[in-house]
């Protein structure tokens, strides 16, 4: 998947991409993730399967950031593109 840094969707792509990041690191499923996060663990995959477009609410991302004990800000970490 190619993205322009410089399109709207960017930002939701990096989070995306540091979720999973962060979630492996932690060595949480993404079934963990989702009732740490009182998600659904559908959502959690849709989100980082990179090949489907989901633009989460701020408060969503808020809501995973605090699962992963991080703050919001580090799932916009700078990435880079060919990371998956």
């Amino acid at each position: 998947m190619k993205i322009d840094k410089n399109s709207d969707d960017f930002c939701f792509y990096q989070a995306r991409i540091n979720i999973k990041k962060y979630r492996k690191k932690l060595g949480i499923t993404a079934q963990e993730l989702a009732d740490k996060a009182d998600l659904s663990h559908q959502f959690i995959r849709s989100l980082e399967a990179l090949k489907i477009v989901k633009r989460p609410r701020l408060d969503t991302l808020s809501r995973i950031a605090k699962a992963l004990n991080i703050e919001l800000r580090q799932l916009f970490d700078d990435i880079k593109i060919d990371d998956k």
